[in-house]
């Protein structure tokens, strides 16, 4: 099968069910990285991370051109382990910025959370979101009052995986988000982006695609992000499944139809950009 007509079958309807396939493909062509390539991609997808990590390893045996995108997602690989565990209530995410009460007690909250504490999470939630600054905008032209994620764990940050590290990224440090429109599989799991903070500096970035603990759902159409499901937990919190949604004072959008959100952040006074947190394995 040539490499034109895998791509095509990849972007079908859903590209999971060539799962079978396309492994009885490498075990008749194991040399060939394009198919390694494909493999590591529903590997990612379906959340099978040590197994995605081993196809990269043999895909730079095959092809060492291949070692700029196989560090970027090895280091995608690793965050994603440190991201559960922030999820969980076991860790914190590192913050670019100056530390904010506002954004620890959204970090709080989730071990709070995971404690059994539902109510006491929620408040504390409330009184972050009560506090946080809002920061007005444009997103693809269309002006917004505040942005947010719409997943109430989160609020107005972004999460993003910068120079091999897992990041929670408040917006009112960003200038600007610039999203690529997806080109390839992996991009239904982490959206390559550039974020540029208050202070001009413009740093490439993976965004995770899906909220957590999507890849264990059973429907395709959440773990391909091509679907977003809300689901009320104990407290009244809304945790989303499948691709990520952004929220503004005029609308809801899904994250992969965002391609440049500008921030006012310039007029509001900087305070340095710091890194605060720990994260000795990611």
């Amino acid at each position: 099968m040539a490499s034109i007509d895998l791509a095509m079958q990849f972007s079908s309807a859903d590209p999971l069910a060539h799962f079978d396939d396309l492994r009885k493909m490498i075990q008749k062509q194991p040399q060939r990285s394009d198919l390694r390539i494909f493999l590591f991609q529903i590997y990612c997808v379906q959340g099978e991370w040590m197994k995605a990590g081993t196809q990269l390893d043999v895909l730079i045996e095959l092809d060492p051109s291949s070692k700029p995108m196989v560090e970027t997602y090895r280091e995608a690989l690793r965050c994603e382990a440190l991201r559960r565990d922030v999820f969980d209530g076991k860790r914190s995410p590192l913050v670019l910025g100056a530390p904010q009460d506002w954004l620890a007690m959204m970090i709080e909250a989730l071990r709070v959370d995971a404690e059994g504490r539902p109510d006491a999470a929620a408040e504390l939630r409330a009184r972050a979101l009560e506090a946080a600054p809002a920061t007005s905008g444009k997103l693809d032209d269309a002006p917004f009052a505040w942005l947010a994620d719409a997943d109430s764990r989160l609020g107005p940050v972004i999460e993003a995986i910068i120079n091999g590290k897992y990041y929670w990224v408040p917006v009112s440090r960003l200038m600007r988000i610039e999203i690529e429109k997806p080109a390839d599989l992996r991009d239904f799991v982490w959206a390559p982006a550039t974020l540029t903070l208050e202070n001009g500096a413009a740093n490439v970035a993976l965004i995770p695609t899906r909220y957590p603990g999507t890849e264990r759902e059973a429907d395709n159409a959440l773990r391909l992000a091509r679907a977003t499901d809300w689901r009320e937990q104990a407290g009244g919190a809304w945790h989303g499944f499948g691709q990520r949604m952004l929220a503004t004072d005029q609308a809801e959008i899904a994250l992969l139809d965002v391609r440049v959100v500008t921030l006012d952040t310039a007029l509001v006074e900087s305070a340095p950009a710091a890194e605060t947190g720990t994260q000795s394995d990611a």
